[in-house]
């Protein structure tokens, strides 16, 4: 709270990042003391405890796999490290939850600077495993690895403790029961069923379902179009004119993880701190009229034969007017598009 308030105050939140550390040694004894005070109700206690309990124990694992690698790379067992470097590089999905889905109910009660900051502190461990990952598959060297893998180390044992300590009181004092039951449900569904399924629409009588919506050209219904969107080989995500995001495609293979967290949310606080300013600067030139499109392409995944390449563009939407109504976010992948050669215009036998 304190530090949420200096960020209300102008401080930067890169400072407050810069200080973090800081701030958890002054009020280390504290913290310790009231780590298992909060909690809104019975039914908040337990969906919290459910969740909260769960992500503890992700910790905890990523803990004992940090140390094995540590031994490892003391002991200059290269093969062993490399591999328990990949082991550990699955606390990806924790940080995954505590960004797209904790985050975002943070956030609706006045709590997104210090989010931020951590959001900020998981990209610098996220740039330490690739570091260590790149000098691992080289010619590793004791030093140059101990050097990458000490900052790493410390920074994901300090995040353990902040979340124990400070994290998770706070999030059970914030949250309402209607909340947590809400987290709880989104985590227990995982990505796969986000991918078919993703947000749920409200319950609908056969007239309602069947109601055709009037558009420009033709019309649908509802189920027509959440289908046709879900089916479509690309991701969709509609951001509204108030830069609050409304709207995501749950289809069959998203790039991107989105949770029904985010609706609502603004897209500023959807992105890592690093890259809001790139983010805002395409809002306003949309705003100003400046840009009508904005695109971006980027290799993911490794090995570098299994990489995928991402296209990924931004749409200005306009009305008749010329009035902006909000950005529409296209994420494609196009690596199979980039590979294709000569012509098709027939089935293979057999398809």
């Amino acid at each position: 709270m304190l530090e949420q308030a200096l960020i209300e105050e102008g401080v930067p939140e890169t400072e407050i990042k810069r200080l973090c550390d800081v701030h958890v040694a002054v009020f280390e004894d504290a913290l310790r003391a009231r780590a298992g005070v909060g909690g809104t109700g019975p039914a908040a206690i337990n969906d919290a405890e459910r969740t909260i309990n769960g992500w503890l124990a992700a910790n905890r694992a990523a803990g004992q796999t940090l140390d094995a690698l540590q031994a490892a790379l003391r002991s200059g067992v290269w093969g062993r490290a490399r591999f328990m470097l990949g082991q550990l590089r699955r606390h990806e999905q924790h940080y995954v939850q505590k960004e797209n889905v904790l985050f975002p109910y943070l956030e609706k009660h006045g709590f997104s600077g210090p989010s931020s900051v951590m959001w900020a502190i998981h990209d610098d461990i996220r740039a330490g495993w690739k570091q260590l990952e790149a000098l691992l598959n080289d010619t590793p060297e004791a030093e140059r690895v101990a050097a990458v893998f000490e900052p790493l180390a410390t920074a994901m044992r300090q995040m353990f403790y902040k979340e124990e300590h400070i994290l998770f009181p706070t999030a059970r004092q914030l949250l309402t029961a209607e909340e947590w039951t809400a987290i709880s449900r989104q985590l227990a569904q995982g990505e796969p069923a986000v991918r078919a399924g993703g947000v749920a629409a409200p319950a609908q009588t056969p007239n309602e379902a069947d109601r055709l919506i009037p558009l420009e050209v033709g019309a649908l219904s509802a189920q027509q179009i959440a289908l046709m969107l879900t089916h479509l080989p690309v991701d969709i995500t509609f951001v509204d004119e108030h830069d609050e995001v409304r709207f995501y495609s749950a289809g069959w293979e998203r790039i991107f993880n989105r949770t029904p967290a985010i609706i609502g949310r603004k897209v500023q606080q959807c992105h890592p701190p690093a890259s809001v300013h790139r983010v805002q600067r395409i809002l306003d030139d949309f705003r100003a009229g400046r840009r009508q499109v904005a695109e971006f392409w980027i290799q993911m995944g490794a090995p570098e034969a299994e990489r995928k390449f991402i296209h990924i563009r931004y749409f200005a939407l306009r009305d008749k007017d010329g009035r902006y109504c909000g950005t529409l976010e296209v994420t494609q992948d196009v690596t199979a598009i980039r590979a294709l050669q000569g012509e098709r215009r027939l089935l293979a036998e057999g398809e």
